[in-house]
């Protein structure tokens, strides 16, 4: 029965992937007929127009958005892990915003100095960032006992590196500022098809090891005397959710900026379809979801109030925050 339900899961989660994938290349500004964007794929379009729409703009934005959201609550399920509780989220910790900061400062002296920054370096920028602010919240997290502070100090550390991020951003001088303004609102916009295969490689490389370590990290959940009298390596094991924790979430903020509630919300609403806690499925079923939540999001941030085009963060926001209001709400209830 349990296994049955496993798979009508996973079969509901591919074909919203794929439906939704369909619908983003299909619908903008120029409608584009299923059928022609199958001619297309494989290579007997006609129309030249819908040829470049497609392949130089709406399949790079919808894939990116797919790898990119599969990352985002990837990298919010291994927090949730590491730190035993369901609202922990790169973007809620300030993890995020600090990728942000640097990438931001990295941006703004390469355009000073007329460079080119290639999407290595900035993953690179977005890990130091990530790895900094993750520094201070696990300093912070031995200090304080309850887990809403350490949220709260999250927050903090957020906004202290947005503001700064946006202070950096006003004062550039530069006629590419505003695609650089339009980054650190977090948008999947001017992907090309070397960043989808620079983050396809960083992210399915990170995804690999995380599903390696299904086993250690199904110990740990179970707590951290069962975890180490099962010969885990408790403080080399922190050291790797960390770590990978933060490249996921660095290759997102390297590209699209800083992407809200995604890391929170998405992880809750598959462990809820599953009905399990098995790390053997959720973390597949968490990249599935977090690429089809991401794809839906987009899709209302480019044709809600077309041609003006939302910011991704506002729209994961709105579907995103009563996710995370109902399991404060929930967790209230079961601890009275």
């Amino acid at each position: 029965m349990k296994n049955r339900r496993y798979c009508l899961a996973f079969l509901i989660l591919a074909a919203l992937l794929l439906m939704l994938l369909a619908v983003n290349v299909c619908i903008g500004s120029v409608g584009i007929p299923f059928a022609e964007v199958l001619r297309i794929l494989t290579g007997h379009g006609s129309d030249a127009t819908y040829k470049d729409i497609v392949m130089q703009i709406r399949l790079p934005r919808a894939l990116a958005a797919a790898i990119l959201g599969g990352a985002l609550a990837l990298s919010g399920y291994l927090l949730q892990t590491f730190f035993h509780n369901p609202i922990a989220g790169p973007y809620i910790l300030g993890i995020s915003s600090g990728a942000k900061l640097v990438v931001a400062l990295v941006m703004v002296f390469a355009l000073g100095q007329a460079a080119v920054v290639s999407s290595g370096m900035m993953i690179i920028a977005a890990f130091i960032g990530s790895m900094i602010s993750m520094g201070f919240v696990i300093l912070m997290s031995r200090y304080m006992d309850q887990m809403s502070r350490l949220i709260v100090s999250g927050v903090m550390i957020g906004y202290i590196c947005s503001a700064i991020t946006e202070f950096v951003v006003t004062f550039a001088e530069d006629a590419d500022i505003v695609n650089l303004h339009s980054w650190s609102q977090g948008s999947f916009s001017g992907i090309s098809w070397n960043n989808v295969a620079v983050m396809a490689v960083v992210t399915f490389l990170a995804f690999a090891a995380v599903f390696l370590m299904s086993k250690p990290i199904m110990a740990y959940q179970m707590g951290e005397s069962y975890a180490r009298n099962m010969g885990l390596n408790i403080p080399l094991f922190r050291v790797l959710l960390v770590l990978l924790s933060s490249i996921l979430s660095a290759c997102v903020t390297a590209f699209a900026g800083p992407v809200s509630f995604v890391g929170i919300a998405v992880p809750h609403l598959v462990k809820s379809l599953f009905k399990s806690s098995k790390p053997l499925l959720l973390i597949p079923a968490c990249f599935l979801g977090g690429a089809s939540f991401c794809l839906f999001c987009d899709l209302l941030a480019r044709t809600l109030f077309a041609p003006t085009e939302l910011s991704i963060s506002t729209v994961t926001a709105v579907f995103g925050a009563p996710v995370v209001i109902y399991i404060m709400i929930r967790r209230r209830k079961e601890r009275a």
